[in-house]
C-alpha cells in the first residue's frame, strides 16, 4: 500500500520539474568504483544520487558448503542484501527482515542469469550487498554494483547485468529513477533489470497500478536509461584495468 501525498509536498511543479529539480526522464548522478575491499575477490562501491551509498563484496567461486547444498551441474549464487541499521532516518532493526530476504532472492536469480554457472559445478558464489545509506532504488543500485564487482572478480559472465532503473507514476506522470519522496508518495513504481547486450529481462517488479500505456512508457524510459548506466559500469571496469597496468 502506497502512502498518500502530504499536502505540503508537491512532487511535480508547474514547470514540470520534480521535487529534486530533475525532468521526468532524468537520471540521478551515478558513480561506481571498483576494488574498494582488499580481502574480497571482487568489490564495488556505488553512489546513486546523493542518498544511495552501497558497498558490494564478491567471494568465489569456491566449494559450496555444507556439501548437501552443492549442485553437481552448476554453481549456486547466493546474494545477501542488507540495509545497515543507520542507513535510513528512522533507525532500522539490525538483521534480515522479510523485505531483505525477498530482495536477496530476486538479486540472486538475476545474477545467476548473467553468470556462466555451468562452468563451476559444486561451487558457490557469494555476493554481499550492504546498503550504507538509502534513498530509494537500493535493490537496483545494489544489483548494478554487484554486476561490476563480479566482473572485477573475474567471474565468467554471459553479460553484465545492468541494474536497469526504476520508473513510476508521480502526480499522474511517468517519471524515471524515483527519489525517496516519489517512492514514498507516488502512485506506482517499477524496478527493472536487464542483461546489457541481449536485453533479456532478469528482474521486474511493480508496486501500484499502471495502465498498459503507462507500463509501456515506463519500460521504454528504463531501457533508454540502461544504455547510460551500462556505460558507467564499463568505465568503472576500464578504470580498474588501466590502473592495474599503470596507465593514466
Amino acid at each position: 500500500m502506497r502512502l498518500g501525498t502530504p499536502s505540503d509536498i508537491k512532487l511535480i511543479d508547474e514547470n514540470g520539474l520534480r521535487v529534486d529539480g530533475r525532468t521526468p526522464e532524468q537520471l540521478r548522478p551515478i558513480k561506481i568504483q571498483t576494488d574498494v575491499l582488499n580481502r574480497a575477490d571482487g568489490s564495488a562501491y556505488i553512489e546513486w544520487g546523493g542518498g544511495n551509498k552501497i558497498m558490494v563484496a564478491v567471494y568465489g567461486p569456491r566449494e559450496a558448503y555444507p556439501r548437501h547444498t552443492q549442485d553437481i551441474e552448476r554453481a549456486i549464487v547466493k546474494a545477501r542484501y542488507n540495509m545497515a541499521a543507520f542507513s535510513v532516518d528512522e533507525r532500522k532493526k539490525p538483521g534480515p527482515d522479510r523485505r531483505s530476504v525477498e530482495i536477496s532472492k530476486v538479486i540472486s536469480e538475476a545474477l545467476q542469469a548473467a553468470i556462466l554457472v555451468e562452468q563451476f559445478p559444486r561451487a558457490q558464489i557469494d555476493v554481499f550487498i550492504e546498503v550504507l545509506q538509502a534513498d530509494a532504488g537500493t535493490r537496483i543500485a545494489g544489483l548494478t554494483a554487484a554486476s561490476v564487482a563480479l566482473a572485477a572478480a573475474g567471474v565468467p559472465m554471459r553479460d553484465l547485468v545492468v541494474g536497469g532503473c526504476t520508473a513510476g507514476k508521480v502526480d499522474g506522470q511517468i517519471v524515471l529513477d524515483l527519489c525517496r519522496e516519489e517512492d514514498n508518495f507516488g502512485q506506482a513504481d517499477l524496478p527493472m533489470a536487464i542483461l546489457a547486450r541481449s536485453g533479456k529481462v532478469v528482474l521486474i517488479q511493480m508496486d501500484g497500478d499502471l495502465t498498459t500505456e503507462e507500463f509501456d512508457r515506463a519500460t521504454s524510459m528504463i531501457l533508454n536509461a540502461t544504455k547510460r548506466i551500462n556505460q558507467i559500469q564499463r568505465e568503472a571496469l576500464q578504470g580498474k584495468y588501466i590502473a592495474e597496468q599503470g596507465g593514466e
